[in-house]
């Protein structure tokens, strides 16, 4: 089979000896890829751009398939543009390596010209690809893990969007009641319910204990005596009219109905996470964990597939969760540890926040924190030392699927 003709960058590939092993590196964008299939001495073999459509995906994977009979093709996302691509490769049994995109751009400055282009990139790829065994392969990912990526990931920006309007609300709230904006939980549904239905001194003065109470528990608020009370006391210790108050009480009011929406949408997609996740064979391990409950242990499976064996070894999960130092010796300096620049952010959210709770809720884990704190840790270093003895804990769970106890198991002797 032929090539087409992939535009000015395309070379024409060169036909291969049989069992000829060849390495692809993939350069994904959103709307097109460019492919670069090199040998084993690294001379190029074709050089192809090709659009993010399957007719064209299938060509290419055809004409490499003619160029060599064994290939390994690397690629530089492992998701979102290229997940097309990434499934074209393995629904048809290819081998795909992945290389993230920044380890891809400190590669290219080890090799000729510093300019940069598509092409340049995907031979770096495949070259990577080639010389180095320590790539992570994609292989096809399980439905329940892909959703739960879906999930958690949409909670994500509803998470951000509402921290986002919840500052905005503080802001705008203080300008004109800054004795109320200090008084309030505005994360809770009781101060943003009173929020919809009076922002000013004047306004909860003019309704006064009795109809407010009543006002908030014909809307079923938890506690309405007491945060009507709250309330009247601000307003009674503020008597003056700031600038733009009425404007700012609407604006108030408009930011925390769109609070109270996204706190409704978050426990909509609480629910779905919860019912996906019980799905997977992991639940009840994951979730035994003190710490890993519904939402954190679908974020973990998100995070990391799920497939402890891509790993390898509890140490590789620490460091891709970014709670394992990274050795920083030089010369005579050693035993020089730092935090890890490379890592997965949201997992190390996750092992993070899980520790803070082991160190709250457990003696165990609280005796733990204190020795590092006084062997002169600092408090985020002594929760990161924390959280790399649980991540032992976890992989010895789910290597042997079964669920956490405070006292492990003895063996029996024989």
């Amino acid at each position: 089979m032929t090539a087409r003709s992939g535009g000015p960058a395309a070379v024409r590939p060169v036909t291969g000896e049989a069992g000829w092993r060849i390495w692809a590196g993939i350069d994904a964008g959103e709307t097109h890829h460019h492919c670069v299939a090199i040998d084993e001495s690294g001379r190029r073999l074709l050089s192809r751009r090709v659009a993010n459509d399957e007719p064209e995906l299938l060509q290419l994977l055809a004409d490499v398939l003619d160029v060599g009979d064994e290939v390994t093709w690397g690629i530089d996302l492992a998701d979102g543009g290229a997940a097309l691509v990434i499934a074209v490769l393995l629904n048809h049994g290819q081998p795909v390596l992945y290389i993230s995109g920044r380890a891809v751009h400190r590669a290219s400055e080890g090799y000729r010209g510093e300019g940069k282009t598509d092409a340049k990139d995907a031979a770096v790829i495949a070259d990577q690809a080639r010389v180095r065994r320590d790539l992570h392969p994609l292989r096809a990912g399980d439905e329940t893990v892909i959703d739960l990526k879906i999930l958690t990931g949409r909670r994500a920006d509803l998470v951000s969007d509402r921290t986002r309007i919840v500052n905005r609300l503080r802001a705008q709230l203080t300008g004109i009641f800054p004795g109320l904006e200090r008084a309030l939980d505005l994360t809770n549904t009781g101060p943003l319910t009173l929020l919809t239905g009076y922002q000013t001194p004047a306004g909860l003065r003019r309704i006064g204990a009795k109809r407010l109470e009543t006002w908030r528990r014909n809307r079923k608020v938890q506690r309405a005596d007491q945060l009507a009370a709250t309330a009247l006391l601000a307003a009674e210790q503020q008597h003056t009219s700031l600038p733009g108050e009425k404007l700012t009480a609407q604006l108030v009011h408009t930011l925390a109905k769109e609070v109270m929406d996204l706190n409704q949408q978050v426990a909509k997609v609480d629910k779905l996470i919860e019912a996906r996740f019980r799905e997977h064979r992991d639940f009840e391990v994951i979730t035994s964990m003190p710490g890993l409950g519904v939402i954190l242990g679908a974020e973990f499976l998100a995070a990391t597939g799920g497939d402890m064996a891509l790993f390898g070894t509890p140490d590789r999960l620490a460091g891709f969760g970014g709670v394992a130092p990274a050795p920083r010796d030089s010369g005579k300096i050693s035993g020089n540890l730092r935090r890890p620049q490379r890592y997965n952010r949201r997992l190390q959210r996750v092992f993070y926040i899980s520790a803070l709770f082991n160190i709250r809720h457990s003696e165990e884990f609280r005796r733990y924190y204190d020795r590092k704190r006084a062997e002169g840790k600092r408090h985020t270093q002594a929760v990161l030392a924390l959280a790399r003895r649980r991540v032992n804990v976890l992989w010895a769970l789910l290597r042997d699927g079964r669920c956490y106890e405070l006292t492990p198991p003895t063996t029996l002797a024989a």
